[in-house]
């Protein structure tokens, strides 16, 4: 049977419901809340290094964990803007500061060479440790991340899923530093960078199937 246009167009209309939009700053004050409790977290299960406010900590300890938390800020920018995509959207931030991070991880090789023992310096117990806790420090901010995404709708799932995996692995590392007074550049440069390419790699292929619409 023949329907007019303006029929059609009703029915269609029918069964429509209406949503809130995606605020930035909503994004932005449920990610800190995030960050918040898992600091919170840390210091109630591990304590936090008295040294970070005491003038103990090394330069390297300070520009380390302020690279981390530098990378996770501009990473999970680009990832909740991505949720309400427009024309003319840039994300170089992330990549810009990925790559002064990843300055750390080579100097602490290249501190090796002509060392003695450099498979004793990169096998630290302590450093496994890290990584895990890092890594753990991520989930609650992936988390939010991932629901984020989830209620907009993303055009490119692969970098959107790559920049998740980056933003909560560097923050999770960021706030878990908070607690870890170890400042050697190999353990900063090698175990506390290690989980954002962990995490770079988790997001950009497991989670791209999850996150299209």
């Amino acid at each position: 049977m023949y329907k007019s246009t303006q029929t059609l167009i009703q029915e269609m209309a029918e069964d429509l419901q209406p949503v809130r939009a995606l605020r930035l700053r909503s994004g932005l004050l449920l990610l800190l809340a995030a960050v918040g409790l898992t600091v919170l977290g840390i210091a109630l299960l591990s304590g936090l290094w008295a040294g970070v406010w005491q003038g103990e900590a090394s330069a390297l300890f300070l520009t380390t964990n302020g690279l981390l938390l530098i990378l996770g800020c501009a990473a999970a920018s680009s990832v909740l803007r991505m949720a309400t995509p427009r024309v003319g959207n840039q994300h170089d931030g992330p990549r810009w500061a990925a790559l002064m991070l990843a300055v750390l991880p080579v100097a602490a090789v290249l501190s090796l060479v002509g060392h003695e023992h450099p498979l004793g310096e990169i096998a630290d117990p302590h450093g496994l440790q890290c990584f895990g806790a890092a890594m753990l420090a991520s989930l609650l901010s992936a988390a939010v991340l991932f629901y984020w995404l989830r209620r907009g709708a993303p055009v490119a799932p692969r970098t959107a899923g790559l920049y998740l995996g980056i933003a909560a692995t560097a923050l999770g590392s960021a706030a878990y530093g908070l607690a870890c007074p170890m400042d050697g550049p190999v353990h900063l440069g090698l175990w506390h960078v290690a989980p954002v390419a962990v995490g770079a790699l988790l997001g950009r292929y497991l989670l791209p199937p999850l996150l299209r619409w």
